[in-house]
């Protein structure tokens, strides 16, 4: 009876063995079926997931695909042979950025907007979200994703673009001017200049042959005008008909031979184009809370000028009707 139970003992305990042991490959089992998706899903991804370990030497230990396919088939066993691919990759102006990101020094949970030259000499606008490893207070390694932001990039520069420019004759807008205006009256002391721009006859050239026709005077003009702009002329819309050039940095006498020159360009027998303007101008050595007056003066000179020369065609045709 003694030899009964013991052997039932042992069946028993072999019976419990396999079920442990059987729930411990099960385990093991799930525990590398995950592994193997979270695997798959990384190789398959489109953004840059990499592991990059600092100490005890600068390396990459991994990166993923995805890198070939964004950066240029190659770049994958470039990056695993130089470890110092990322600097040499990075735009000049980012390069501080990867340098911080790579040393420590660096906020890690802002994300890092950067640029990257692929193979072909190319680059590209990235987001990274980069997160240090640390041993005993030391970062040993940083692993993060990098997304490829380009298109994210170009529809900002789009409404950026938008927000400062004039649709109808691409200069920019009188929002842009009025920014200027409160830096230059408030900010920055300079020598600035503003010329102001009329339309003559846009009215008649809109009642009389439709405002299509007069839109096309309009981007006429601003063409015109725009061939004049420079890093210290700014060219702007700010009306219907009219436009403004904002100058800084040119003394009184330069101002005065370009306003000549416009003058001539624009209204002298010479000119060859069916737009006509008047245009007047004001100058200041200091633009300090004098920026308002500015404007004010050259409108009141812009007026002046427009009536200048109604008066003078007025002239002119009373003198053909006495002949």
């Amino acid at each position: 009876m003694g030899i009964f139970y013991f052997c039932c003992g042992i069946m028993c305990g072999i019976f419990l063995w396999i079920l442990n042991d059987k729930r411990k490959y099960n385990k093991w089992k799930s525990k590398i079926e995950k592994e193997d998706v979270m695997f798959r899903l990384v190789e398959s991804s489109k953004d840059i997931i990499y592991r990059y370990e600092v100490k005890p030497q600068m390396r990459h230990s991994y990166i993923s695909p995805s890198a070939n396919s964004i950066l240029g088939d190659g770049m994958v066993k470039e990056i695993y042979r130089n470890p110092y691919v990322p600097l040499e990759i990075i735009h000049p102006d980012d390069y501080d950025i990867m340098y911080k990101k790579l040393h420590g020094k660096i906020d890690y949970s802002k994300p890092l907007i950067q640029r990257m030259r692929c193979l072909d000499g190319t680059y590209k606008w990235f987001e990274e979200y980069a997160t240090p490893i640390y041993e005993y207070g030391e970062l040993i390694a940083i692993h993060g994703i990098i997304r490829n932001i380009d298109e994210k990039v170009i529809l900002r520069q789009n409404l950026e673009y938008q927000l400062i420019h004039d649709a109808l004759t691409e200069v920019h807008n009188r929002f842009y001017f009025e920014q200027k205006m409160e830096e230059f009256d408030t900010k920055t002391d300079e020598a600035i200049a503003i010329i102001l721009c009329d339309l003559d006859e846009l009215k008649q050239v809109n009642d009389k042959y439709g405002h299509k026709q007069g839109d096309d005077l309009i981007k006429e003009a601003g063409k015109l005008l725009n061939a004049f702009s420079s890093p210290y002329i700014t060219v702007s819309r700010i009306g219907g008909d009219e436009f403004v050039l904002l100058i800084q940095g040119m003394i009184k006498e330069e101002m005065e031979e370009l306003y000549n020159r416009m003058s001539s360009e624009l209204n002298g027998k010479e000119a060859n184009s069916t737009v006509k303007m008047s245009i007047g101008f004001a100058f200041t050595l200091s633009s300090l809370g004098k920026m308002t007056a500015l404007f004010t003066q050259a409108d009141k000179n812009m007026y002046e000028n427009k009536m200048a020369k109604k008066k003078r065609a007025r002239d002119n045709q009373l003198d053909v009707s006495l002949k």
